[in-house]
């Protein structure tokens, strides 16, 4: 489908500081983005199979040698945050399939520095450790959900968890987590849930955020895609015409809208036309270590092959500003030499 030009209004990229402009040893990439936000992907194993992010019986999970150890993790974060990363949001596969990811989670929120620790989950497995998660200070949480239909929520996963993941979403509310629900708007199974998500705003104070399908199912295939952000709002007017455009917060990724008299929101996230890249504030370390400059990359340095090397912090600091310092303009560079890998392996 061709790509429509779609410019974010309202973002901008904050010009360095006089300590940056210094040449002090800040992350800030070769177009003058500043990369303040972490993406770490802890596992590359989770308990759905949703067709859109992996095939049915799986992908080939990483060996345990390969996985970076929290040990490992703890010292790179520790490491970014000094170089001005300010937010790690938690990722997988999903992360709570991995053994005392707890106790991590802890010991990474107590990380000097750290202004903002989230995550995102599939809500399968998270209900009992939502009083813990409040505890860590963890304010707010994305929850996978592209269907609030039982069927249809097996027919994308290939497992019928729909109502552990309702609970995850009732805990989070109930202990004062914000919420953001993220659903992959896909043509043949779930167009038809667009409306009663948005449905979900009316009384929850929730994010409803409709996101473009990606081409990261593991396959190697992939079709057209077919709903793009500007069908999706059109959707969603038929339904709502008096929906309100709102202010989108500095780097957001997702255009964001208000129905009057709801208590939640609705975002639509243009992942696949990539209309947000020129503001993007992010970057990805996949759970074997990968740094990933830009979701759409093949992976540009592996940072857990350093600190196994014995690199000193400065040795790593170094690598990790090279590589930032090379990085594409945009999604649409950056895939040029990629592969579609399975997003469960990516950590998206």
């Amino acid at each position: 489908m061709k790509e429509k030009n779609i410019t974010k209004p309202g973002n901008y990229v904050t010009p360095p500081s006089p300590r940056e402009r210094a040449g002090e040893r800040f992350l800030i990439d070769n177009h003058g983005r500043k990369i303040n936000y972490l993406r770490l992907a802890v596992t590359d194993r989770c308990n759905l199979r949703c067709f859109y992010c992996m095939p049915e019986e799986g992908i080939d999970w990483l060996a345990r040698k390969e996985l970076m150890t929290y040990e490992e993790m703890l010292r790179i974060c520790a490491l970014l945050i000094k170089m001005g990363i300010e937010k790690i949001r938690i990722t997988g596969g999903e992360p709570f399939v991995r053994k005392d990811i707890m106790p991590f989670l802890t010991e990474l929120s107590k990380l000097s520095g750290l202004k903002e620790l989230t995550l995102t989950t599939n809500g399968v497995l998270t209900a009992p450790v939502v009083p813990e998660l409040k505890k860590l200070g963890i304010r707010s949480v994305n929850l996978s959900l592209d269907t609030i239909d039982r069927n249809r929520f097996f027919a994308i996963t290939r497992r019928d968890e729909l109502p552990q993941v309702l609970e995850t979403m009732d805990q989070l509310l109930r202990h004062g987590i914000d919420v953001k629900l993220n659903a992959v708007v896909m043509e043949g199974k779930n167009t038809d849930d667009i409306i009663p998500l948005v449905d979900l705003t009316k009384d929850l104070p929730v994010s409803v955020r409709f996101i473009e399908e990606m081409p990261f199912n593991g396959t190697g295939t992939y079709h057209p895609m077919n709903w793009d952000y500007v069908r999706i709002l059109q959707t969603i007017k038929e339904q709502y015409p008096d929906i309100q455009k709102i202010t989108d917060p500095q780097y957001s990724t997702s255009y964001n809208y208000h129905i009057p008299g709801h208590k939640g929101s609705v975002g639509i996230i243009a992942a696949y036309t990539r209309s947000f890249c020129g503001t993007c504030n992010r970057i990805r370390i996949t759970p074997q270590g990968m740094l990933k400059t830009c979701l759409y990359d093949n992976g540009v340095l592996n940072i857990k092959d350093l600190v196994r090397e014995g690199r000193s912090d400065q040795d790593v600091q170094t690598a990790l500003l090279n590589a930032i310092g090379n990085r594409a303009k945009d999604g649409f560079e950056a895939e040029k030499n990629s592969v579609h890998e399975s997003m469960a392996a990516i950590g998206g």
